[in-house]
Parts: structure tokens; C-alpha cells; sequence
């Protein structure tokens, strides 16, 4: 539609491409995925580099900028490709285009961007990520509770033995049904979802260097003491900043992000943290400001 069009028309054109993604229509899906492709790029890459560790050095990455320097013969690491499929699913689902609603004349990319941007989308990706919360699709769960037995139990990595005294099911069962969570999830591009949390990669390596899950958690989590007691004050104060604190902290000081980046995204969110100031009316020097209070605010929270 031409830049001329009118917001109604605009409202219209992307309600009724939500809708039709919804329903599973391919050219709809295609085009949402093309929309909201540049959203998912930007996010994956910032939030996978944050916690990328020593992966970085063991994996080669996946991301559209590569991090790291890993060996000529080291396998790609997947947690980049794992990102970009759940945000895509996230943003794309039927669920979440059904709740579009053009607000304040809202374009679809305007919808997913805001989502893409909010602390809850972080926090689910840190809930998937770090296997806080696994989710297990519904192509799974419709295959039975045993199915979704024989799913958790594959992601700890137990035997086929263990699985079917868990499910009262004998070893050719149990084995039957594995194989056919496993076809599934390839089929739809989620193997990664079996890894653990304990795992560095995604991707299963098959040689000695595979670790164990003490080893892994020791490789990933080993720090000096010191460290670790400063990181669990920090964690403490941090947790005493509001979400809008917290935002634009990590935003311009972990991140470094510009602060035109910061106030759009605050004005979009239709956020102030300026009492009697309206989103829209926030200026830079008044962000910078709020940076500083709430810099001494945690400051003075590590000293209590």
C-alpha cells in the first residue's frame, strides 16, 4: 500500500494480513515472517551474544555478525537458530496476531517491535533459554501424556529403560514413541528443544569432548568467590528497581544503546518516568537525568 494511504486503510490492510497469517494462509504467514524478520535479527543477535560465554570460542556462530574466534574445525553452534525460531514463533503465533488490534493506529511491525522490545519478551527468552520453563508444543502434547513423559524425559538425556518404567510402556514402545517425538520435532525444525539446560550448545557432539552436566555447569558458572557474592548483591539491588529502572539502565548503560533509541522505545511502550511528562513530550535531557537517579538509587541499594 502507497505511503499516501490513509491510517484507516493502513489499520485495515494489516488487520486483515494478521488475520490471515492467523489462519495459516502461506502468502500471509510469508509476509509476516519478512515483516518482523529484521526485529528477530536485531533481538537474536543482542540477546545471544549476552550470554554466549565460552561458546564463542568452541562453536562456530550462526548469527548474520559472527562473535568469536572458535577453531577451522568446530561445529556451528545452534543457540542463534534456536533464538530466531523462538522469536519468530512467538511473535508469528495465531495466538498473538489474533490480539492485533491497529491501536493508535499501531502497524503490525509497530505491534511485533513493541513486544520484541518489552522486559516480558526478555524474560520468556531467558525462560526458554536457560530451561526455566520448557515448552513443549502442542504437536507433542496432542500425541498424549506419555508423549510429554517421554519428551522430558529425552531432554535429561535418560535411557530408553528408565523412560518406559516411567511411562508403564515396554522398550519398543518407549523407543516407538521416541522416534516419532524426534521425526516431529525435525520435521518442524525444533530438535534443538530436546538440549537441556546444562548443555553449552545445542549442537550434540558426538566425541570426547561432550560434556557432563557437572562438568558443564562447572565450565559455564565457575567464578571466584568474590565475584560470585558481588553479582548476588547486585542481583539483589537490581531486583528493587522498577521494570522502567531497569529498562533504561540496561538500555544505555549495559547495552550503550543511543538514548533517540531509549525514547522511542518508551514513547511506542506509551511509558513516561517523568511525572506530569507524557511519553511523547520526553527529551533527552530529562532521560539522561533519570539515568543518573536511578544510577545513585542502585548505588545506595549495594550499600544497604
Amino acid at each position: 500500500m502507497p505511503q499516501s494511504a490513509s491510517p484507516s486503510e493502513r489499520n485495515k490492510e494489516n488487520l486483515q494480513l494478521a488475520q490471515d497469517a492467523a489462519e495459516n494462509n502461506a502468502a500471509a504467514r510469508k509476509k509476516v515472517n519478512d515483516l518482523i524478520a529484521p526485529i528477530i535479527h536485531y533481538q537474536t543477535n543482542r540477546f545471544c551474544k549476552r550470554f554466549c560465554k565460552e561458546n564463542r570460542s568452541r562453536f562456530k556462530c550462526t548469527l548474520k555478525s559472527p562473535t568469536g574466534s572458535p577453531p577451522a574445525d568446530a561445529i556451528l553452534c545452534e543457540w542463534g537458530n534456536g533464538s530466531y525460531a523462538w522469536m519468530l514463533n512467538d511473535l508469528s503465533s495465531a495466538n498473538r496476531l489474533k490480539k492485533y488490534r491497529a491501536n493508535n493506529n499501531a502497524t503490525l511491525f509497530d505491534y511485533c517491535y513493541v513486544i520484541a522490545n518489552s522486559l516480558p519478551f526478555y524474560e520468556r527468552w531467558k525462560d526458554w533459554r536457560f530451561g526455566r520453563k520448557v515448552y513443549i508444543p502442542t504437536y507433542i502434547q496432542a500425541l498424549g501424556k506419555k508423549a510429554v513423559t517421554v519428551f522430558y524425559a529425552l531432554r535429561s538425556q535418560q535411557s530408553l529403560e528408565q523412560i518406559s518404567q516411567q511411562t508403564s510402556q515396554s522398550v519398543d514402545q518407549t523407543k516407538k514413541l521416541s522416534r516419532e517425538i524426534i521425526k516431529l520435532l525435525t520435521q518442524k525444525n525444533r530438535l534443538f528443544l530436546l538440549s537441556s539446560s546444562q548443555n553449552v550448545s545445542l549442537t550434540h557432539d558426538d566425541d570426547t569432548r561432550t560434556l557432563s552436566t557437572v562438568e558443564s555447569e562447572t565450565a559455564t558458572y565457575d567464578e571466584p568467590v568474590e565475584t560470585y557474592e558481588e553479582n548476588l548483591l547486585l542481583s539483589k539491588a537490581w531486583k528493587k528497581l522498577n521494570p522502567v529502572e531497569q529498562f533504561v539502565i540496561e538500555a544505555l548503560v549495559i547495552e550503550e544503546q543511543d538514548a533517540d533509541i531509549v525514547l522511542n522505545s518508551l514513547k511506542k511502550l506509551d511509558i513516561s518516568f517523568k511525572a506530569n511528562v507524557t511519553a511523547e513530550d520526553l527529551d533527552r535531557q530529562q532521560l539522561y537525568y533519570f539515568r543518573r537517579k536511578t544510577l545513585a538509587k542502585l548505588h545506595t541499594l549495594l550499600q544497604t
